[in-house]
């Protein structure tokens, strides 16, 4: 509690001041504070001294409750004027007078929820209309609102509480691509496409991988841009398209846009490719296949490292010439076989028995050559496909990548 121990005389308040007399006192609540300055006020008759005795109470004041002169100033004119202090915060002493009533902010939602939240000069002509075309009075002073006035109404407190909805987050609708899991139905041809992005480095995007994958067969062609573009996109596109020995008659993608978009629907078109399909929202396992050959092709032959866009052309005769042929015709893959369990439901298992490379796989299908393309025979195939052992295409694809990456890494680092 504030104590004067034995001040009662202006010297001893400017003894204490100047530091020759000793006061104890702790620090109160501010309505205690107010209470003791209107105490000392009245106790020392504040109105009645001069100028300089005025001066030296209003610093002993300020001192012993720590507020701040022009706070004094101010609590001192309102002793004077009322005779107390009184604490008005968060009143304020003149408050403007209201233009627009609680009564006009309800009806102005009323009139939003009705026509369902025009635009600001929208709602501002219904409210003209309805006060001097309707001759509703309620919108006397609605009908000369501003616009920013308006919205401003929109956010009161009083709106919110009139018409305080919240609306879910609606879905944009693209038109193109239809949202379902292609239906193979055991032909080869259905793609699942998705893109590789190898790796950043001090803010520098570095090049991409295009990754095609057959449901049925799993013939994969990869190739790399140097940017996710038009421009780069579609002839990569195109050639990876046109590699495929089968007619290609499905197209699924994510729901990334550098496939589902105009130009590649347009490129699908040219190509006679019927069906464009793209994953449904939590679907994980539309478009599993190319994920999980993203993992377990792509990262495995060409890493996480990030390689500068400049070196798209060189990953790319790697990945399409290279890369590609060896994964076709020279590694096995496992190809599942469905059961159905003691519960009825269909489980897919991976046998050893059905391993095989995707060219054999595509050879084992029933009247399998009525899938080639015009011009492509088994015998061509064949060809290729035994053109070296599986050692030697591995041999060839492990010498071919180092290769790269010396390439890489020497125009990266050039010695010194």
């Amino acid at each position: 509690m504030l104590t004067t121990q034995g001040l009662q005389t202006l010297e001893q308040i400017r003894a204490f001041l100047e530091g020759s007399q000793p006061l104890g006192f702790e620090a109160l609540p501010r309505d205690s504070a107010y209470d003791f300055i209107a105490q000392t006020l009245r106790q020392f008759g504040y109105a009645r001294l001069g100028k300089a005795d005025k001066g030296l109470l209003r610093s002993y004041l300020c001192k012993v409750t720590g507020l701040s002169r022009a706070q004094m100033t101010r609590l001192i004119a309102q002793f004077h004027h009322d005779g107390r202090i009184r604490d008005r915060r968060g009143t304020p002493t003149r408050p403007f007078p209201r233009r627009y009533t609680r009564e006009d902010v309800a009806l102005l939602a009323k009139v939003d929820a009705l026509h369902d939240t025009l635009s600001g000069p929208a709602t501002r002509k219904l409210c003209w209309r309805a006060y001097t075309v309707f001759g509703d009075a309620r919108f006397m002073r609605l009908a000369g609102i501003s616009n920013g006035h308006l919205y401003n109404l929109r956010q009161s407190k009083t709106y919110f509480r009139c018409r305080g909805t919240v609306d879910k987050t609606r879905p944009v609708k693209v038109p193109i691509g239809e949202r379902r899991k292609p239906r193979s139905e055991g032909r080869p041809g259905f793609l699942r496409v998705d893109s590789v992005h190898q790796g950043d480095l001090d803010g520098i995007k570095g090049l991409y991988h295009i990754n095609l994958v057959d449901e049925v067969t799993q013939f994969q062609f990869i190739g790399s841009v140097e940017r996710i573009s038009e421009r780069f996109l579609l002839p990569i596109l195109e050639a990876l398209l046109t590699a495929f020995p089968f007619t290609i008659q499905g197209f699924h993608t994510d729901n990334g846009s550098e496939y589902i978009n105009r130009q590649v629907a347009g490129l699908l078109s040219k190509l006679h490719i019927q069906e464009f399909t793209k994953s449904r929202a939590r679907r994980s396992n539309d478009n599993a296949l190319v994920e999980s050959k993203n993992g377990s092709v792509v990262r495995k032959h060409l890493g996480y490292a990030h390689i500068p866009s400049r070196f798209a052309q060189r990953v790319n005769q790697f990945t399409q010439n290279t890369l590609s042929p060896y994964l076709n015709f020279h590694r096995p893959c496992f190809f599942p076989t469905e059961v159905v369990d003691a519960k009825g439901r269909v489980r897919k298992r991976y046998p050893y028995a059905t391993m095989m490379t995707p060219y054999d796989q595509l050879k084992s299908l029933p009247n399998a050559a009525q899938y080639l393309k015009p011009g492509i025979t088994f015998q061509a195939l064949d060809a290729i496909a035994f053109a070296m052992s599986d050692n030697e295409a591995a041999r060839q694809l492990q010498s071919a990548r180092a290769m790269l990456f010396r390439s890489i890494n020497k125009t990266q680092h050039p010695a010194a």
